[in-house]
Formats: structure tokens, C-alpha cells, sequence
């Protein structure tokens, strides 16, 4: 690129004059001589080899047809085939009309007949043959992308909302190609290797438009878009194209994944094609039974479905369609069991679409940012129920509240989380705060701090779903917490497998060590909380004693136990 802009400017462009009769050549280098460095071969061969060596500075080549070794048409062929060498513009030496035809074919960018026209035309002839090679050079660099030779994005969907205009309603499939872990390959293997990587993936994805039809781009630093004729059974050629990739790569740690729209309905615009394709695609992270997703309908209500409940929780917030449930605790290590404590549980209710799982909408917000403010919701919520039971009966019920690993990243937590105590008259001792054990396996330094610094606020820390990640020994040495609380996942099969009730009386016993007490949720069944007594555990919570109520159920059952216990000490 830098070299045609130099010579654009006003630097000596070369040229090749290829003709085995010296005085043609001799005319030729006296008529351009002085505008142009001049180079001159008697034969194809010779003048295949000058051309080999001189490809990136020479702007033009001037080729009889008719020599000696290798005539004209043959170099000419071979010129055109040659993806490096076919930018070089030339201009055919003829006398014969019926030679243009076959010259034009194989790339000949211009005639000069025999007997010469006058100078002045010939080197207009010439000037002309190589501005126009050189800007089509220029705009190919321009649309390209320089590391994989595929057209950019921008050029890309220009192009294809061309080929949507010249060919009206044919059908087009919309490809997706990323790869996984790309960033992480870079970091191992060096920038180098990602790159040669990304040309080895562009090859091929230029090979497959080539043989299918279409065009592609490199759309992302990691990312590809494919746009080809539709297929019926597309699946047929996505397994192709991921084999041949793979045999160019060979390398079994890289892997892709492959979104795709592929459909015959040509009402969506070109971006909206290839938005539905990289939702199929991101459809695949964390899967590795299959590397290619087909985009359907249901996906596309699934992504409308989250989109409206994204939009519509500030709505649902002040409209109070979020409502805090409270499922109670028991302490069973004494004869009876004793209410010590709640989890507080968000519910949505909305308007259209009735009571909506919590599973669906907490990861929806934990993925775009929006899980704090809701949080926050729930933490102000309970410790306004807190002071609320203090206020009717005269105790302390203590809350535990979620606190995200998003949470665990903002730099106030500490401090929100204190003046929401202060502002509902409790103690910090009274809002329990229950901490993922994947959130800690995320960043286990950092959480760690986190909870140092809560901990020094006053509150108590619970671990939340332990048993459930890969680092859990681990981080009961560095871990500061106050209560450990058993993943369901151990409860529900503790009477049936002998190994799962092993394993929970091995964490109890570790969690005595450390002096702290034992949840375990999910208890459904009398066997079940039986068992886990056997096992010296020391809190229960799940359906056997109750699911989680609402604050004014909770408040009759508060209600409840106090009049229990009035008549047990009577």
C-alpha cells in the first residue's frame, strides 16, 4: 500500500517491455523512457522470472503475444491465475482483432496495435492502465482486512445488501464463526500464533465462499461472517468446512463455534440475519457436545421473552412486582426443633406473564449488570422485615441475604450495606450475608478481601452452595466465614447414597474444626432431616418444615412458635 501511494506521488514507476524483437523493445523504452524505469525480457520465461522478482515494485508489464519459449498468452494465463501477481496491469502488443477477445479473458488490462499509434497515446495508454490497477489496489486494501484477506465489516455488508439488490428474493444463510478461548490462545502462544491461526481459519473460510458462492469478513478480532446462498441442509456443510478447518489448524486444542441463520424467509435486513446467528452462536459458550447452533424460533422468543423483562424490571421495582419471601431455618440440635433464622427469596409477579421463576430472571441480570440494584431491593426489604418482627414481638429473626459475585466487585458494598442496616434500625450482626462458593473459585483473592472487609463491618458471612465448585478445601484455609452451607445437590441423595452421606458427615466434621455451624437446604423429607441430626447438623431449612412464605405467613408463624413456646414453659 505504502509503495502505490510513492509511486502515486510522483516517484518512478517501473515497467516490463516483454518482446523478442529488440527493436520493438528499443521504440517501446524510447517512448516511456523518460517517465517510467524501463526492464525488458526476450522471451515468457525470462520475463516470469524478472516479474517473480520484481512483483511488489512493478507497475506495469507490456507483452508481445507471439515469442519464442513461452509466448504471451501462456504468461498472460499465468499471471491471471496468480492471486499475488494478477494486480500487476498489461498491456498486449497485437495486430490481431481476434486476440483481444482471449486476452481480455485472462486479465489483459489494455491493447497498443501494431504499428504504433502516435507516442502521446501510447503513454496515455499506459498511464492509464496503471492509475486504475493502482487504485483498485488502494480500495482492495481499503475494504480488506490486512491479516486475513477477507473484506472488513464495513465493506461487508455493503456488499451484501448489493447482492440483496441484484438478485432480489434469493434466499441467503447468515454464518457466525468465533474462536473459543481466542484471547486465552493469544496470551499462551504468543500474538503471533493467534494470528497465523486467524489466516489459517480466513483461508478457509475464503475457500468455502469460493466454492459456495458469497462473501465473508472478518468481523472481530476473533470472529468471522459468512454469507452464501442458502442451503437446505446447511448442517451438511458447516460439518465440512469445521473438518477441513480442522485438518489446516492441526491442532485439537482450537476449537469454533458456529452460529447460524439460516432460513429462507428474506424479510430481516442483513444485520438482523447475522444478530439472530451470533445469538445462536453465544448459545454455544460453555457447550461442548456440539460446536454449531441453528438459530429457531425459539430462541428468538427466549431473546424477546429476556429482552422484555431486561426493559420492564425498573417497572416492576417501583410497581412493587417483586416481592421478598421468607423461608425459615430451624435449629435442630436441641429435642425440638427451633425457628433461628429466614432466607430471604425474591419472586417476580408480572403483569402478563404471571410468577416468574427466579432461575430465569437472576442469571438474565447477573449477565447484564442489573443483579445490584435488585439486591439491594432484597437487602432493604429484609432488614425492614427484620425490625418489623422486633417491633411486634420483641426478637431478633436474622435474614440471610444473596450477595452476588457482581455485587462482590462494587467498591461500597461495605458501606451500602451498613447504612441499609442503619436506616432500618438493625444491627449489622442481624443481616446475614450469603456468598456463592463459585463466587469465590471466580476471584478468590479479591472475594476473600471482600469479605474480610464485611466481616470487619459486622456482618456474618454465610458460604453458600458448598460442594458445589472445584475449590472448596482450599478455601476453608483462606476463607473467613461464619456458617457453611451445604449445596442441595448432597441433601437430596443422602438416603439412598452411601457416599453422599459420607461425604456430608466429612464436612461436618471439618466444619467443627473451624468452629462454624452447618446448613444444609433442601431438606424434604423426614428421613432426610433424621439423618442429617444423626450427622450433627445444625440448621435445617427446605419444604419438610416449610416453603418460603410471605412476610405476613411468616409473621403467623412467628406467631406460632411463640405461643409454643409460652405453653412448653407453662
Amino acid at each position: 500500500m505504502q509503495e502505490l501511494l510513492e509511486r502515486k506521488n510522483g516517484l518512478h514507476r517501473s515497467i516490463l517491455i516483454v518482446d523478442d524483437d529488440p527493436v520493438t523493445r528499443e521504440i517501446l523504452g524510447a517512448m516511456l523512457g523518460d517517465l517510467y524505469k524501463i526492464g525488458y525480457a526476450q522471451n515468457g520465461i525470462e520475463a516470469m522470472d524478472l516479474i517473480k522478482r520484481d512483483a511488489h515494485t512493478l507497475s506495469l508489464v507490456i507483452l508481445d503475444l507471439h515469442m519464442p519459449k513461452l509466448d504471451g498468452f501462456s504468461l498472460l494465463k499465468t499471471l491471471h491465475a496468480d492471486n499475488e501477481l494478477r494486480r500487476i496491469p498489461v498491456i498486449v502488443l497485437t495486430s490481431e482483432k481476434w486476440s483481444e477477445v482471449q486476452c481480455l479473458q485472462n486479465g489483459a488490462a489494455d491493447f497498443i496495435t501494431k504499428p504504433f499509434d502516435a507516442p502521446q497515446i501510447i503513454r496515455a495508454r499506459v498511464e492509464h492502465s496503471i492509475e486504475l490497477a493502482e487504485d483498485k489496489v488502494i480500495i482492495h486494501e481499503t475494504e480488506r482486512d490486512s491479516l486475513t484477506g477477507l473484506f472488513n465489516k464495513e465493506f461487508f455488508f455493503e456488499f451484501a445488501k448489493k447482492i440483496v439488490r441484484m438478485n432480489g428474493h434469493k434466499a441467503m444463510d447468515a454464518i457466525v464463526i468465533d474462536i473459543n478461548r481466542f484471547r486465552i490462545i493469544n496470551e499462551l502462544y504468543g500474538r503471533a500464533y493467534g494470528d497465523l491461526l486467524l489466516k489459517k481459519i480466513g483461508g478457509c473460510v475464503h475457500q468455502a465462499v469460493q466454492e459456495y458462492g458469497g462473501l465473508a469478513c472478518r468481523s472481530d478480532s476473533n470472529s468471522f461472517f459468512v454469507y452464501i446462498p442458502h442451503e437446505n441442509d446447511i448442517s451438511q456443510l458447516i460439518e465440512q468446512f469445521i473438518k477441513t478447518t480442522q485438518g489446516v489448524i492441526g491442532d485439537d486444542k482450537i476449537s469454533m463455534r458456529i452460529g447460524i441463520y439460516s432460513d429462507d424467509d428474506d424479510s430481516l435486513d442483513i444485520q438482523m440475519r447475522f444478530d439472530r446467528a451470533k445469538l445462536a452462536c453465544r448459545k454455544l459458550h460453555n457447550t461442548y457436545s456440539t460446536c454449531y447452533n441453528l438459530y429457531n424460533s425459539e430462541l428468538h422468543d427466549k431473546e424477546l421473552f429476556h429482552e422484555k423483562l431486561i426493559n420492564d424490571m425498573d417497572k416492576a421495582l417501583e410497581e412493587k412486582q417483586f416481592q421478598v419471601y421468607y423461608q425459615p431455618k430451624y435449629n435442630i440440635r436441641g429435642n425440638v426443633p427451633v425457628l433461628s433464622s429466614a432466607e430471604a427469596l425474591i419472586r417476580w409477579f408480572h403483569p402478563d406473564y404471571g410468577m416468574i421463576s427466579p432461575g430465569v430472571f437472576i442469571p438474565l441480570f447477573e449477565n447484564n449488570g442489573l443483579i445490584h440494584k435488585l439486591d439491594r431491593f432484597v437487602w432493604d426489604q429484609a432488614a425492614g422485615q427484620i425490625r418489623k418482627w422486633k417491633d411486634s414481638f420483641g426478637i431478633t429473626v436474622p435474614v440471610s441475604v444473596n450477595v452476588s459475585r457482581v455485587d462482590m466487585f462494587e467498591p461500597k458494598l461495605g458501606e451500602e450495606l451498613t447504612e441499609i442496616a442503619a436506616n432500618n434500625g438493625i444491627s449489622t450482626a442481624e443481616l446475614l450475608l450469603e456468598i456463592t462458593e463459585s463466587a469465590y473459585t471466580d476471584n478468590s483473592q479479591q472475594i476473600s478481601d471482600a469479605v474480610s472487609l464485611l466481616r470487619s463491618f459486622g456482618f456474618k458471612i454465610e458460604m453458600d452452595d458448598f460442594g458445589s465448585g472445584y475449590s472448596s478445601l482450599n478455601m476453608l484455609t483462606t476463607l473467613t466465614f461464619d456458617a457453611l452451607k451445604l449445596d442441595m445437590a448432597f441433601v437430596r441423595n443422602i438416603c439412598t447414597d452411601n457416599r453422599a452421606a459420607r461425604l456430608v458427615g466429612i464436612i461436618i466434621e471439618i466444619a467443627r474444626l473451624l468452629e462454624v455451624p452447618v446448613i444444609a437446604e433442601g431438606v424434604e423429607k423426614k428421613e432426610q432431616m433424621e439423618l442429617l441430626k444423626t450427622l450433627a447438623c445444625d440448621i435445617i431449612q427446605g419444604y419438610y418444615f416449610s416453603k418460603p412464605l410471605p412476610s405476613d405467613e411468616f409473621y403467623e408463624l412467628i406467631e406460632k412458635q411463640q405461643k409454643e413456646n409460652e405453653y412448653a414453659h407453662n
